[in-house]
């Protein structure tokens, strides 16, 4: 089953095509990674396809229904969720109360019943720190809960951008750039969180990223993008053998990374 389709998506601004005709799946279950050199249009495909953006053509279906150019936070709630590549949204609260955020966009509770306290209200806030604790040990930020998010370290707020997605309850998970500006050891710890959500919790995952160390380990399928345009798409040992690839957007080293 195909969780995101996009058909011959493209976005334009003015007469740059940052996108162009870009026809992309994510099946249900699999880790799908979407590599290319800076200015590709990767982060513009995550834009469309998260409704920041109206492409200029084409259609993303979610789940078999369209949703192209639905609001972010409908998007969201029918279990479509992206992380930012931003860390420091929520630097002044804490970090529990940044992951307690996540859940909003599923509170079935009105606001007059939450004025007047009502039981359904306590129950349903007796359910989110249930599942807010238990994001919080996944994620291994229970340690780090009380404090605010800018002193911890940046690796953790890695971690926490991810936390607050699981919060929102997504049954597809776009990742943008998790990584970035993390050293080896916080990298290990995030391909481990990565293959546990999908493992785990059953999460399709979506990610952009540079690591090619990381997507090689963690994908079932790579799909490049040059200049807007979709270049190659397959399993990590085909795409580390196309010589195209190699040459033009990921280098000589690349080869060497896909078999160390």
């Amino acid at each position: 089953m195909n969780m995101l389709q996009s058909e011959s998506v493209s976005m334009h601004f003015g007469g740059l095509k940052a996108v162009e005709n870009v026809d992309l799946s994510v099946r249900e279950g699999e880790i799908l990674s979407l590599i290319g050199p800076n200015g590709a249009g990767k982060t513009t495909f995550f834009n469309v396809a998260s409704g920041f953006l109206k492409p200029t053509k084409g259609r993303i279906r979610f789940l078999g229904r369209d949703i192209t150019g639905l609001p972010p936070h409908d998007i969201a709630a029918m279990g479509l969720v992206r992380t930012f590549q931003k860390t420091n949204i929520f630097a002044g609260i804490t970090v529990e109360e940044s992951v307690r955020i996540g859940f909003s966009l599923h509170r079935k509770a009105s606001l007059g019943s939450i004025l007047l306290g009502a039981g359904s209200v306590r129950a349903e806030e007796k359910k989110v720190d249930g599942l807010l604790q238990d994001i919080l040990a996944f994620t291994a930020l229970d340690e780090w809960k009380g404090s605010l998010v800018k002193n911890i370290p940046y690796g953790k707020q890695r971690i926490l951008s991810i936390a607050v997605a699981l919060a929102a309850g997504p049954r597809l998970l776009m990742l943008d750039e998790p990584a970035t500006g993390l050293n080896p050891v916080e990298t290990k710890e995030l391909i481990d969180i990565i293959l546990r959500i999908r493992g785990e919790r059953g999460i399709t995952v979506l990610l952009i990223e540079h690591n090619m160390r990381l997507v090689v380990s963690i994908s079932d399928r790579m799909v490049v993008l040059s200049y807007g345009e979709k270049l190659a798409e397959g399993k990590p040992e085909e795409i580390s053998k196309n010589p195209q690839v190699i040459e033009a957007y990921l280098g000589k080293g690349f080869q060497h990374v896909s078999q160390g």
